[in-house]
């Protein structure tokens, strides 16, 4: 199936001649996918695979969906691919419409992105000039994109290639809970160890006027790391005595994927005052965005466009799979899904010394991989990552330590695509 007999081994040698050192290939010899559908993909020299990683997150509803794709081909038809903002795009105020009304942010206003270290970017840029303010608090082990800003709030130096910023970074603790110096505590004592290290940080690190928070509900590139429920409200308390904004990065956890909500914040039970939006919202269209309250999302004083931001073919994509998701249930379908797998994975564990930790909710799972001193072992990651590759399943990798296999399949998986999972992964494991 190799086109014009390029096959994997010489488009990687192309791939290395052109392309950054820096850019991360999966596997030993990494592959190119070359059709989809449902949740299962084959790569260019022929290989099928049920694909649990979906573009990291992002095929949210699978390949080759008629109700996404003939809305791109219906926009497609009228000749208007762009615009650019300087013009009114029906599509694009639909979908924030939309958008604004599931945000449960009062008085919300929604601004476009193409992906969602540039809706980080700009959170950070509206709230350092809302509070006039370069100070920002971030979590360890967070990872918030590859711009300049967004990667010195970027709590993993594996992702975050420099030391300068242009903003002051204060750093708390709580997102990774599996090796965090509070591991042992209960959920209720954890809480208060990591308000307790806020405060410190507050008052030891900043100079008390502090622009944001910036947070993932679940840390992704971290590993699924996935904090007490409650843990933000407990910190909103704090920011809000200071008056600190609180930005809730939903990059990963929006549109149901959690299954318990919609967005991942729920379930600590505070409305942020912005969250950052991207990935699942385009099914594979480069979307993302910010939806805040109006007057944070107002406070801007010069002009600004975005040119390729919210364009008609990626928010006509976008509405589409927003309108499958709710209209299928996804989010329902994420909780019962998940709940068999991390079930089943927990079961595998019990045999399994080499699994120090299961964890996740819905369709976001990491497994963690250790030593037999509980130490992390990223090469038995890497043999899981390629071991399950060569079984025919694709899954994803992260962890602060590279030891921490990540699964998050399409939101339309279905119960015997999660035992075959199920069966690849004990086997593997």
């Amino acid at each position: 199936m190799a086109a014009n007999g390029s096959g994997h081994a010489e488009l990687l040698a192309r791939h290395r001649a052109v392309m950054p050192g820096w850019l991360a290939l999966y596997y030993e010899q990494p592959i190119e996918l070359a059709h989809a559908s449902g949740r299962r993909v084959t790569d260019r020299e022929g290989r099928t695979y049920l694909d649990f990683f979906a573009g990291i997150l992002t095929n949210a509803i699978g390949y080759d969906v008629a109700e996404i794709s003939d809305a791109v081909r219906a926009q497609l038809d009228t000749g208007v691919l762009h615009s650019s903002t300087l013009y009114l795009i029906r599509a694009q105020v639909e979908l924030a419409e939309r958008i604004a009304g599931l945000s449960g942010i009062p008085d919300a206003k929604v601004f476009f992105t193409n992906s969602g270290t540039e809706a980080n970017e700009t959170a950070l840029v509206l709230a350092t000039q809302y509070r006039r303010s370069d100070q920002v608090l971030a979590l360890r082990n967070s990872y918030h994109g590859r711009s300049f800003a967004s990667m010195a709030v970027t709590g993993n130096r594996g992702w975050s290639a420099s030391s300068l910023s242009p903003v002051k970074v204060s750093w708390v603790h709580g997102g990774y809970r599996y090796r965090s110096p509070f591991k042992d505590l209960s959920d209720a004592d954890y809480v208060r160890a990591c308000v307790a290290d806020l405060r410190e940080v507050l008052a030891t690190t900043t100079a008390g006027d502090v622009a944001c928070m910036i947070a993932e509900p679940i840390q992704g590139v971290g590993g699924f790391a996935t904090p007490p429920d409650g843990l933000f409200a407990a910190f909103k308390e704090v920011l809000d005595e200071y008056g600190i904004l609180f930005i809730s990065d939903e990059v990963q956890t929006g549109w149901g994927r959690t299954g318990e909500h919609f967005w991942g914040i729920q379930a600590h039970g505070i409305t942020p005052d912005a969250m950052t939006f991207a990935k699942g919202l385009g099914n594979g269209l480069a979307i993302g965005g910010v939806v805040a309250r109006g007057d944070l999302m107002d406070c801007l004083s010069a002009n600004s466009i975005s040119t390729f931001g919210g364009n008609p073919v990626s928010t006509a994509g976008a509405a589409a799979t927003l309108e499958y998701l709710l209209d299928h249930d996804l989010q329902a379908n994420a909780a019962k899904m998940g709940e068999r797998l991390i079930g089943g994975l927990r079961g595998i564990a019990e045999q399994r010394p080499a699994v120090g930790d299961v964890r996740g909710k819905g369709l976001m799972v990491g497994i963690e991989l250790v030593g037999p001193d509980g130490e992390p072992d990223p090469k038995a990651a890497t043999a899981v990552l390629e071991g399950t590759r060569e079984r025919g399943l694709l899954v994803g990798r992260g962890g602060l330590h590279g030891n921490v296999i990540r699964l998050a399949p399409p939101m339309t998986v279905t119960e015997d695509e999660v035992a075959e999972a199920l069966g690849i992964l004990g086997d593997v494991l």
